[in-house]
């Protein structure tokens, strides 16, 4: 072999190594936790939001970002298992939604950004320190539920004037019910209603419960929004019927039988929460990502339900809602 050979091929093979450690490092694929507090089949639409505004952003699920999900099954001290089961496979971000879900986050972690989906009054429930600086690792999606579920014994008093009793259906292990009574009892006093409170911490309370109610002879519920109560929305509004009740709740009630409906659209908050995790996936700390407030309330009737409750619903009311069910 000639001389000038033998050193070309030392050479080729002395930069090889150099070669090597100058490829690319192989790109590291987002991890996201989905922590629901219902089931994983009982709010589909949220969940086909969250993933859709996801998709809408460029990500494509399970080749360039891994969604891991998990469900507290209304199990609401299954929550801080759950969280802690994300944080041990190192999530980038980790999205939740409701005030059980947001508190047990925090009380989780003080790194792993955290994205709320929909929470009921952020700041009042202790989830961030104000709106537009929320501080620490939450940020998210926020209504004003203490107003929300004011503003539905309103439209309950409106297509019932006779009104004098009327009830809350509440889950008691919800911490988010604290700053909303107070509200609710305030306008109760103003609409001169009598004002009651029934529980259900699970959909097997809710025969005992609605058996409560008949005994009170409430004519009359608002459903307050929590992940439980929401998932069983059709259980709720068949009873509400069978025993003779009006009642009003969030915007999926009245889809599901219940009388009237008042609320915002969270199947929208869900899609809008994939935006703070593009946001943050990108680089973006939390504490510096506003809380966006729900703007937009619906009013939706179901008049099927109205005439088996012998309801006769005023003309007002009527052209008032934004959706008549019949």
């Amino acid at each position: 072999m000639r001389r000038r050979d033998f050193i070309a091929i030392v050479s080729g093979a002395a930069a090889w190594p150099m070669v090597a450690s100058a490829q690319p490092a192989t790109t590291k694929i987002p991890r996201i936790g989905f922590i629901g507090l219902p089931s994983a089949d009982s709010l589909p639409q949220r969940t086909a939001a969250f993933r859709a505004g996801l998709k809408q952003l460029g990500y494509h699920e399970g080749q360039d970002l891994i969604v891991e999900y998990r469900w507290a099954d209304s199990k609401y001290d299954r929550l801080p298992a759950l969280f802690a089961e994300m944080i041990a496979l190192k999530v980038d971000v980790i999205v939740t939604h409701g005030t059980p879900g947001a508190i047990a986050a925090k009380q989780a972690t003080s790194t792993t950004p955290i994205v709320i989906a929909v929470v009921g009054d952020a700041v009042a429930s202790g989830v961030v320190e104000s709106l537009a600086r929320p501080g620490g690792n939450v940020t998210g999606l926020t209504f004003f539920q203490p107003e929300l579920n004011a503003k539905r014994l309103e439209v309950l008093k409106e297509a019932m004037p006779a009104l004098t009793d009327v009830g809350v259906l509440l889950n008691p292990g919800n911490p988010t019910n604290e700053p909303v009574l107070p509200q609710v009892a305030r306008v109760a006093e103003t609409l001169g209603l009598k004002l009651y409170q029934f529980y259900a911490q699970s959909p097997g309370d809710f025969e005992t419960t609605f058996a409560e109610m008949k005994a009170t002879q409430v004519r009359a519920f608002v459903v307050f929004d929590d992940a439980m109560l929401i998932g069983n929305a059709r259980s709720i509004a068949e009873l509400a019927i069978t025993h003779g009740l009006a009642s009003c709740g969030f915007l999926d009630y009245a889809g599901a039988g219940g009388l009237l409906a008042y609320g915002v659209d969270f199947p929208d908050m869900f899609r809008r929460a994939a935006s703070y995790v593009d946001r943050i996936l990108k680089g973006a700390k939390p504490a510096d990502l506003p809380v966006e407030q729900a703007t937009r309330f619906q009013t939706i009737l179901n008049l099927a339900t109205a005439k088996k409750l012998g309801i006769l619903v005023s003309s007002s009311l009527l052209l008032r809602a934004d959706e008549v069910i019949e």
